[in-house]
């Protein structure tokens, strides 16, 4: 085995977190675990009662289980860690664990923003092309697209991955973030990071682009439909059906256009820690929030099962 082998391989790195700010490390563990816990009991929740209720069993609500699972698994990727560290002096993550990391929570981003644009374009269908929805939205379709989405998700963090695996590390390998961020890797790196600052922006670039343009033409299209409609309940209920996709969409996509298309020379680190915990930790509990809040069917099937609780006592 080679020194710089040896070197990757062994390499240790200390996660800062929030050790910065020492007197709310029990607060922001009382808050952040409470978060994590809504998240997870919002995002299972959600993908039961999709489940249980047939009136659920349509593209829109395939595609947000999946929405559903997927927030679960990237803030389960994170937020662990970030409470053990907030409780303990040790906050060292090896190499390995900190590619680990990364790969899983780029898979799970980047498919969430796929899966984003594809309920763009469903309800793009739904609104706009009414009378073929059940052929141009069939399972076998919606399918294939999720599977491609995650799909999308993995190569795009394997390759990401694999060029991080070819840097070497020496001396102390400081992170200033409560999780192993790709550009925090590059920065520490003492190898030549050229490749992987260009693939990194190449696929950011694209996944953006490409998922903002697809929301973007579908959201254009539904809103000179929704102006065309002659009846106004027609137009309140059009628009309500789009008013919980758009929430997700800003909140996700406008924490992430903050936070990589500013440069970072113009936002303090803890700015950016700040920005992160919204994206990372809070996203995924607000999904299920914003999506069960404004529809009847998924109020109707909790109200349901807690019924059906209360009478089994």
């Amino acid at each position: 085995m080679s020194f710089s082998e040896r070197n990757k391989s062994g390499a240790m790195f200390t996660l800062l977190g929030f050790s910065d700010c020492p007197e709310l490390q029990v607060p922001l563990f009382v808050v952040f675990l409470a978060i994590y816990s809504l998240t997870v009991v919002g995002n299972l929740g959600m993908i039961v009662i999709i489940k249980i209720n047939p009136k659920l069993h349509t593209p829109m609500y395939f595609f947000l289980s999946h929405l559903s699972f997927v927030d679960f698994c990237y803030s389960s990727i994170i937020a662990p860690k970030m409470l053990v560290n907030l409780v303990v002096e040790d906050r060292t993550i090896s190499f390995l664990e900190c590619v680990v990391q990364y790969f899983l929570f780029c898979t799970f981003v980047v498919t969430e923003s796929l899966l984003l644009a594809l309920m763009a374009y469903d309800h793009f269908v739904a609104i706009c092309n009414p009378l073929l929805y059940t052929d141009a939205m069939s399972q076998r379709l919606c399918a294939m697209l999720v599977v491609g989405s995650y799909a999308w998700g993995v190569g795009c963090s394997l390759i990401l991955t694999c060029s991080a695996l070819k840097l070497s590390f020496h001396g102390a390998n400081t992170i200033n973030h409560f999780f192993c961020e790709f550009s925090s890797l590059l920065s520490l790196s003492c190898s030549n990071t050229y490749l992987s600052e260009l693939l990194l922006f190449i696929f950011a670039t694209f996944n953006v682009v490409s998922t903002l343009l697809i929301i973007l033409t579908s959201y254009v299209s539904i809103a000179v439909t929704i102006l065309k409609m002659s009846s106004a309940s027609g137009r309140h209920k059009a628009f309500s059906t789009c008013a919980s996709h758009l929430t997700a969409i800003t909140i996700f996509h406008g924490t992430i256009l903050f936070l990589y298309c500013v440069p970072n020379s113009k936002i303090s680190r803890h700015t950016i820690k700040i920005a992160s915990v919204f994206y990372t930790v809070v996203v995924p509990m607000l999904n299920p929030l914003i999506y069960s809040l404004r529809n009847k069917d998924v109020k109707n099937t909790v109200s349901k099962i807690m019924d059906a609780k209360v009478f089994s006592h």
